[in-house]
């Protein structure tokens, strides 16, 4: 069992959604949050002065899934998160040690289908 942890740009997150759905997972978070990577923000002027935002708007997308699921899951957000420029976002996959489904007190993979 795995974490994905998926940070994109705010406007794949649609395209995104779609795909996911696709695969049938049974489900996810998706949160709106403010990072900076190789990127470091942007500049503008306001009312002369110039200002400078160091954190740019992201969309995480959380999900719990099977180790066969993995592969499927990590291709499709490359696929429909890749512009080819900076910010881009990144992937993270991390090992799940056990889960368990509150309301049927299922453990394991059982929580996660």
């Amino acid at each position: 069992m795995k974490k994905i942890e998926a940070y994109i740009r705010p406007e794949k997150l649609e395209e995104i959604k779609e795909i996911l759905e696709s695969l049938h997972l049974n489900g996810l978070s998706i949160m709106q949050v403010m990072g900076c990577g190789n990127q470091k923000g942007w500049k503008e002027y306001v009312r002369g002065s110039e200002v400078e935002y160091n954190f740019l708007h992201k969309i995480k997308i959380e999900m719990f899934v099977l180790d066969e699921q993995v592969d499927a899951v990590v291709t499709s957000i490359l696929d429909k998160a890749y512009t080819g420029e900076c910010g881009d976002g990144k992937i993270f996959i991390s090992d799940i040690g056990d889960a368990i489904r509150i309301r049927t007190k299922e453990r394991g993979d059982a929580a996660v289908r």
